[in-house]
């Protein structure tokens, strides 16, 4: 399990955004989004973490690589939008 802490994926749309940048990098990867805590999760089947972390960033967003076992469950909170929803 790949993670990484996106703090400038701020909606559903950012969300989708993401999941098809790293689709597009591991076609049968397993992507898990965080919005809540700004956290993306992937269990890769053919890219490296630096293919996925660049992914993200060639999305436009700015990926920071965390330790996945170090992730605390948090509740589910919404996240406010960043106005690209509309």
């Amino acid at each position: 399990m790949q993670a990484f802490r996106v703090d400038d994926m701020t909606c559903g749309h950012c969300a989708s955004t993401i999941t098809k940048a790293l689709k597009a990098a591991d076609r049968n990867a397993r992507v898990t989004i965080d919005l809540g805590q700004h956290l993306v999760m992937v269990e890769p089947t053919e890219a490296d973490t630096q293919e996925l972390s660049d992914a993200i960033a060639e999305a436009g967003y700015t990926p920071v690589p965390v330790e996945a076992q170090t992730l605390v469950a948090e509740p589910a909170t919404r996240s406010a939008c960043c106005g690209c929803c509309g």
